[in-house]
């Protein structure tokens, strides 16, 4: 089934409309974008559904975004890995379902445009960074994403939601909302300042950004890190429609420099990511 905005007649005088989509763990959110990646309309949101197969998830999302205004290209972020618009893994919803799954494709064919499909970690990272050094996200939610930029280019994929931590616990587990809700606020900034002294020990970033539902949520996190609105995973989805920025399937690099910046920081297309998308745009 087609969705019905597939049949409206475009009206963005001034360039393409893009539907950002935000898959959470919790809710789902929405909105769309002008040209320069401002929202025409406030971010609409409702609860995850469980279970959340990919049927289930593809209907909520027609219905969510059914009162929208007209769009004529889609950004989803999804919380797992993601290669060449094909989930690989989904641990909120289940893997198992999940596995390989083209959910860019099943998007497109049921509201009728053109999808770009990213890990929303890294989405969140478009929003956010300056193309300056090494930057990393932390996005803190139903589980923990991680994205890493280096001068404004979008690293390999890290899946750390899903890497032992401490215990046997993943980081999912161990910063994740639960951990939140049962252990409490000063219990979990503990936590979510040990994470990153570790991710700090790992990468030697620059500047660390924390993003997600929670992150303003972490007491007196460290002086080096800043804390950023979690409305960067719906603004960050037009950087995925860059000129510069090219699914990697046509071999570009996922930059977060804007398409019309010049910025001495650019790297060549030597850099470009592997693995998941994760890795870049596929």
């Amino acid at each position: 089934m087609k969705d019905a905005n597939a049949d409206r007649a475009p009206a963005f005088p001034n360039g393409p409309r893009t539907l950002a989509i935000d898959v959470g763990g919790t809710g789902l959110k929405a909105s769309v974008l002008d040209q320069a990646g401002k929202m025409l309309v406030d971010r609409i949101r409702v609860a995850t559904p469980y279970p959340c197969p990919p049927k289930v998830l593809i209907q909520t999302l027609a219905a969510l975004v059914a009162p929208l205004p007209v769009f004529d290209r889609i950004s989803v972020g999804f919380p797992g890995v993601v290669r060449e618009g094909r989930t690989l893994t989904a641990p909120h919803f289940g893997d198992r379902l999940w596995c390989d799954f083209p959910l860019a494709a099943a998007l497109s064919k049921r509201l009728g445009k053109p999808v770009r499909l990213l890990n929303d970690a890294e989405i969140q990272g478009f929003g956010i960074v300056k193309g300056r050094g090494l930057e990393v996200v932390l996005t803190l939610g139903t589980g923990a994403g991680t994205a890493v930029f280096r001068d404004g280019v979008l690293m390999p994929h890290l899946e750390l939601a899903q890497h032992p931590i401490h215990d046997n616990q993943t980081y999912n587990d161990y910063i994740g909302s639960k951990a939140l809700r049962l252990d409490g606020a000063k219990k979990w900034s503990h936590r979510v300042r040990k994470t990153i002294k570790i991710l700090h020990s790992l990468l030697h970033y620059d500047v660390l950004y924390l993003g997600g539902g929670n992150g303003d949520k972490v007491i007196n996190p460290p002086r080096d890190v800043r804390i950023e609105s979690n409305h960067a995973g719906i603004t960050g989805g037009i950087r995925l429609w860059d000129a510069d920025v090219e699914q990697l399937s046509f071999g570009g690099v996922a930059s977060a420099q804007p398409a019309h910046a010049k910025s001495k920081y650019r790297k060549s297309k030597t850099d470009a990511p592997s693995g998941a998308s994760g890795g870049g745009l596929r």
